[in-house]
């Protein structure tokens, strides 16, 4: 496998270019998570997720992950990162990094589409996944990040701060129908 680099402007600094995840946990005001099972993968429920595009900042991939496969009216308040982690992903992509963003839904049809069009969606409540009446493949392995998902919005949903200000005017517009 052959690492790719990019230089700083001024060249004094050279970054490993590293493949990313962004795993969007959507929990609406009655603290249950929006989740969607692909015709792909029936039974089988998950997350909004889906690899970085380049040149995009977490945020910026939330919201276009949240568009794509939760439909493009659903408006979400962005809540920022509570977890992140690398994951083996392949043989040519060793490790990749998985960065989990919180979101609160705040209404708009859940339509699901690109890879995920056809796909089933509920809000599940965290008892339901304590009691495994769900077979979640994302995040995978990983139950307790629902509870921390749940503590943290517990926590930050009446936070009113600007993420990324420079950029939130745009991308709100865009894919938050703010």
């Amino acid at each position: 496998m052959c690492v790719k680099f990019v230089e700083t402007v001024d060249e004094k600094r050279s970054f490993p270019l590293f493949p990313a995840a962004i795993v969007v946990f959507i929990i609406n005001k009655e603290g249950k998570f929006l989740l969607l099972s692909s015709p792909k993968r029936p039974n089988k429920w998950e997350v909004v997720n889906g690899g970085m595009d380049a040149n995009e900042t977490l945020l910026d991939g939330a919201f276009r992950e949240t568009k794509e496969e939760a439909g493009a009216d659903v408006r979400v308040k962005p809540l920022g990162v509570f977890h992140a982690s690398s994951f083996h992903y392949d043989e040519n992509v060793k490790w990749m990094i998985s960065v989990c963003y919180l979101c609160e839904y705040l209404g708009g049809d859940i339509s699901p589409g690109d890879d995920m069009a056809g796909s089933k969606h509920i809000f599940a409540s965290i008892e339901e996944m304590r009691e495994n009446k769900l077979d979640i493949i994302v995040p995978s392995k990983d139950p307790w990040l629902f509870e921390r998902a749940l503590q943290v919005y517990e926590s930050w949903k009446k936070d009113d701060y600007e993420l990324q200000p420079q950029l939130l005017g745009p991308i709100r517009n865009k894919y938050a129908k703010a």
